[in-house]
């Protein structure tokens, strides 16, 4: 299963990290596990996010099994989160 994280570029959560669970034509539902976990993920127009490329290896590591739970959505968006700050820091 690819995993995809994606920050929102618009509304009142601008700039948050979210991972994609589930995608349709222009919508997608994110879930960061802890305000919006996977039963009740928020639903967002595609054009409002900004999807993340480039993952750690890391982290695509976290999601091993086919049905992830939030506290891998937690992990995944913390160690993104340090990525982040470590590389701002060389």
């Amino acid at each position: 299963m690819e995993i995809k994280l994606a920050i929102s570029r618009s509304g009142h959560d601008k700039d948050s990290i979210y991972v994609i669970v589930k995608e349709e034509a222009n919508m997608v539902y994110l879930a960061d596990g802890n305000l919006k976990p996977l039963e009740k993920p928020k639903k967002k127009n595609r054009k409002h996010i900004q999807i993340i490329k480039k993952l750690p290896k890391e982290i695509t590591q976290v999601f091993t099994q086919e049905n992830f739970r939030n506290e891998e959505i937690k992990r995944a968006i913390k160690l993104y989160r340090k990525s982040i700050m470590d590389t701002r820091q060389v």
